[in-house]
């Protein structure tokens, strides 16, 4: 069992780099990345963690991409080591946009009455403050009665607290990725919510943009999906990966390394990813 799919408290996960490693390895976990949403400020604890229990560790990232369909596009960065230099530009970037957003947010829920400060969420969040931690802030305060009801009633698209994220085009993402020494690899095909038809173009032209994997195994795939995706990445010659996406309490219902209950991430895509990422450092 593994999973090359997980955040932490550095982005919108609960636990610390450090927790999600030693739970991982409490769990049995063969391997783990850590993949955080448009930060890499907790692979080093991770990393290191990882290598005094003597688990084996890829670090990740995971990136906001512009998507002109009907779902949204999330772009996973593979690296060796932490130190990623030539990508911290670009996150630092997309760091500024999002405190710009969080403040957008604020804002607006002001508007509608709702009082909460950026102290409030930044002592929730304890790292990179995203929607989830306005949703559990929003429950904490009594203003709904669950975190999915203040996603769809204030922070889903085209509500009324929503604020767009500033995105990188697809091109942009895979080519940093690569300059980086990274393997870029599709997150989630199913959030993409396009038929099978047009996935199966979608992810030719990402191939040809650089893309070279595509996450295969993932807690809301299901079988038919999954064997889809499988033919797909044969077919085109991408790293097949898989993860659970786990948050933490964020998340409860998805389990490390487990998903739902039935994930199972073969320990090959760790091997083969590994040994794509020797191959460009």
């Amino acid at each position: 069992m593994i999973d090359l799919h997980t955040h932490s408290t550095a982005s919108d996960g609960t636990l610390t780099p450090r927790e999600l490693v030693l739970l991982a390895k409490k769990e049995g976990l063969k391997a783990l990345a850590l993949t955080d949403h448009d930060t890499v400020d907790g692979l080093k604890e991770a990393y290191e963690t990882a290598k005094e229990v003597n688990l084996p560790f890829l670090c990740g990232v995971e990136i906001s991409i512009k998507f002109d369909g009907p779902g949204h596009f999330h772009l996973l960065g593979y690296f060796l080591t932490p130190e990623i230099k030539t990508l911290d530009e670009t996150l630092s970037e997309l760091k500024k946009a999002r405190k710009r957003r969080n403040e957008s947010m604020i804002e607006k829920l002001r508007s509608l009455g709702i009082e909460i400060t950026m102290e409030e969420l930044s002592a929730i969040a304890q790292g990179e403050i995203g929607r989830p931690h306005f949703a559990r802030l929003l429950l904490e305060k009594g203003v709904v009665k669950s975190m999915e009801e203040a996603f769809e009633k204030y922070l889903k698209k085209g509500a009324p607290a929503y604020v767009p994220k500033a995105l990188l085009t697809p091109d942009e993402g895979i080519r940093r990725i690569l300059e980086s020494k990274g393997v870029p690899v599709l997150a989630h095909p199913v959030t993409l919510k396009l038929d099978e038809k047009a996935l199966k173009e979608y992810l030719e032209k990402l191939k040809e943009l650089g893309l070279r994997g595509v996450e295969v195994y993932y807690s809301e795939h299901n079988k038919h999906f999954t064997n889809f995706l499988l033919s797909q990445a044969s077919r085109l010659g991408l790293l097949v990966t898989g993860g659970s996406d786990f948050h933490g309490a964020n998340k409860p219902d998805i389990k490390l390394g487990r998903g739902f209950g039935n994930l199972q991430v073969p320990y090959e895509c760790f091997v083969k990813l590994k040994e794509a990422l020797e191959k460009v450092n």
